[in-house]
């Protein structure tokens, strides 16, 4: 490899799904070559605006210029905004004096690619989804090298030499962790987290979490079949702001109020533990022998790396994108799918207990979904990004 450092800078953010793969792979990064300087594209409207700073990196902002899909003002308007955010981001690529531009999507990644492949700067793109966005689409064109977490996603390069590979999505810290930390010990691992949470390491848990705002489909189904759930397991019901008064309330209905607790929690209340949200979600992860949640990517891809067998009930939205993130690992043999609109309490009676009461199937769901899954897609991406670098100095 040549010597000097290396200036790489990454595009891209909006959401937790962008930001979190960027992160991962700027810290292994400064990892495998602590002397290359990395810095970040984004806007200021986009969790990368707080995230970045807050991870050490230094942010250069630009505006968000979304692809019009009708004919209307905006449609009008975006000609002179492409070219304002490209201007902008030529100035940022020269003061930058950026060997490499990584893109992982969303509204700040489309104008660094096209200045970039401009500017004849290699570009080199990260997909964590199962269908790629248009921004990816459109850097896809010029890139170099193409890591995805998964196999299919229509990305097509010009060049018919440049490598599409799954490489996984590359997981942020807490995650990475978790992984190392089953690969050594998975029951230690579950100990000492349910310690944390206050909840019984002898019982089997299962963790039902819709996102941050929640989901109500899986609130009312799971809490609407507490009763028999709490016959063969303990319950982290994550229910999202604003929502969890009625899953109290139904599952007091359905087992009684002595069958709710809350978590961290040193009283001892029952095994049905509800919270809005839980920060330490990798402490839940370490606990749980089921989980029951949406099919967003960065869940998908988390879930089959960590191991843990899984109920995904895609997001009934758009073309039905999530289904397309849960079907691999569905397929792989690593859990279960069930569409929104079939996921009710007596879907959640018929199927999670009998599930819940055969350990060998659920293990088999683990393993295969642990099979499928990715643990050094930070690592890997990384490499190839310093490796492409150096050709172009």
């Amino acid at each position: 490899m040549s010597t000097g450092v290396r200036h790489i800078v990454l595009a891209g953010g909006g959401t937790a799904g962008h930001v979190n793969p960027l992160l991962a792979v700027a810290a292994a990064i400064g990892r495998i070559d602590p002397s290359a300087q990395v810095s970040v594209i984004g806007t200021q409207v986009g969790l990368e605006h707080d995230l970045v700073p807050q991870a050490g990196y230094e942010l250069d902002t630009i505006e968000k210029v979304p692809f019009p899909r009708r004919p209307n003002l905006d449609a009008l308007r975006f000609p002179m905004r492409w070219k304002r955010e490209t201007a902008k981001v030529h100035e940022i690529l020269t003061a930058r004096q950026a060997d490499v531009v990584v893109g992982f999507g969303g509204y700040a990644s489309a104008p660094v690619y096209a200045e970039a492949h401009r500017m004849g700067i290699p570009i080199v793109i990260h997909e964590q989804n199962a269908r790629a966005g248009m921004a990816n689409k459109l850097g896809a064109r010029w890139a170099s090298y193409i890591g995805t977490a998964y196999d299919g996603t229509g990305l097509k390069p010009r060049n018919a030499d440049v490598p599409v590979e799954r490489v996984g999505l590359p997981l942020r810290p807490a995650i990475a962790d978790l992984c190392a930390r089953f690969d050594k010990d998975r029951v230690a691992v579950r100990d000492e987290a349910a310690a944390a949470l206050g909840v019984d390491p002898t019982r089997p848990l299962v963790l039902v979490t819709g996102g941050s705002l929640g989901a109500l489909s899986l609130n009312r189904a799971v809490s609407g079949a507490a009763r028999d759930l709490l016959e063969h397991a303990q319950v982290i019901h994550l229910t999202g702001r604003g929502k969890i008064d009625e899953v109290r309330a139904t599952v007091a209905e359905q087992a009684g109020e002595s069958a709710l607790s809350g978590l961290f929690d040193d009283a001892k209340g029952g095994d049905y533990h509800v919270a809005e949200y839980l920060e330490r979600i990798d402490l839940a992860f370490a606990c749980a022998a089921l989980v029951i949640c949406r099919a967003g990517a960065g869940s998908v891809s988390e879930l089959a790396a960590l191991g843990l067998p899984s109920v995904y009930v895609p997001l009934p939205i758009g073309n039905g994108e999530q289904r397309f993130n849960a079907q691999p690992v569905v397929n792989a043999g690593g859990g279960l799918m069930v569409a929104d609109r079939d996921l009710t309490a007596d879907w959640v009676r018929e199927h999670v207990p009998s599930l819940l009461a055969d350990p060998i199937r659920l293990r088999q769901f683990g393993e295969k979904a642990w099979n499928y899954g990715i643990r050094d897609a930070a690592d890997s991406m990384a490499r190839t990004v310093l490796r492409i670098a150096d050709r172009n100095r």
